[in-house]
């Protein structure tokens, strides 16, 4: 029952490098108890016994639901045993899909402490993306805009940088342009032809609630016509127009949240590559 739940919970994210992969888990099981509140207790660069000893006293301290991703054996069964011992429960993230690679692939993987944070060539891809995004921020364009991966479109407060700045963290040079009615396109986005150009819209109610937030930090200048609501449905018309005419996708970010926009503007950018490359 619902009325039996705790208020909180303590929850210990322990990882032998940043921990952004058991972050990630515990938010995505996090949102599915809402009404009880978790006090999380990040440990990250666990790589020693004595670093560990650290976390086993805090655990002691705040006993709670322990997550944790160590690649070394020794440290995972001293956290595990001591887990045991506090009855409290212990879980290896990877551990289940680890078993299945093993099993599928039929040998036994090799321990690599943050292997997914390497400095490689994807990692520095990643690093020269957001430079670039950042460098091309709110209409500042490439000179050749085929420099890009990827260019947004859309009238003020649709989420236009936040995206940006996400799909740079994954690789995609990223540039986005805001739209007004009264003001012409730079000519070389509808020249552009290698590009990927996608629109984002958002209801008029949410787009003039967020203009109303933004306002109260502007408030020596008359912005009644920013929030006004009949504007902004003409402004969401422009942007849908244009890109009917010109065949970019538009996605609906009413009710996404940034990482979901990214995931449907990639999805969309990828079918568009491999189209490209099937013909």
């Amino acid at each position: 029952m619902a009325s039996d739940l705790p208020k909180f919970f303590h929850l210990h994210l322990i990882s032998d490098a940043t921990g952004e992969t058991l972050s990630a888990v515990a938010k995505a099981a996090i949102v599915q108890y809402s009404q009880v509140r978790s006090i999380e207790h990040v440990h990250s660069l666990v790589r020693t016994k004595r670093q560990l000893d650290r976390v086993l006293q805090e655990i002691e301290s705040a006993p709670g639901i322990v997550l944790y991703t160590i690649v070394n054996t020794e440290l995972a069964e001293s956290l595990e045993l001591h887990c045991q011992a506090l009855k409290v429960p212990c879980v290896p993230v990877l551990g289940t899909i680890m078993q299945v690679f093993e099993s599928y692939l039929g040998a036994p993987s090799t321990p690599t402490v943050g292997g997914q944070h390497v400095l490689d060539a994807e990692y520095f891809r990643r690093i020269d993306a957001l430079n670039f995004t950042m460098a091309h921020d709110d209409g500042r364009l490439p000179d050749d805009l085929n420099d890009a991966d990827i260019v947004i479109i859309g009238i003020s407060r649709t989420s236009k940088t936040p995206t940006s700045i996400y799909l740079a963290q994954r690789g995609f040079k990223t540039t986005n342009i805001p739209l007004i009615p009264s003001i012409p396109l730079p000519p070389q986005l509808e020249k552009a032809k290698e590009v990927f150009v996608v629109g984002l819209v958002a209801s008029a109610d949410r787009i003039s609630q967020v203009r109303r937030n933004r306002v109260l930090a502007l408030a020596d200048r008359d912005l009644s016509e920013y929030v006004d609501r009949d504007l902004i449905e003409e402004e969401i018309a422009f942007t849908r127009r244009l890109c009917s005419r010109n065949g970019w996708p538009v996605i609906d970010v009413t009710r996404r949240s940034v990482e979901e926009t990214a995931a449907a503007i990639l999805k969309q950018y990828h079918d568009k590559t491999a189209m490209a490359g099937s013909n």
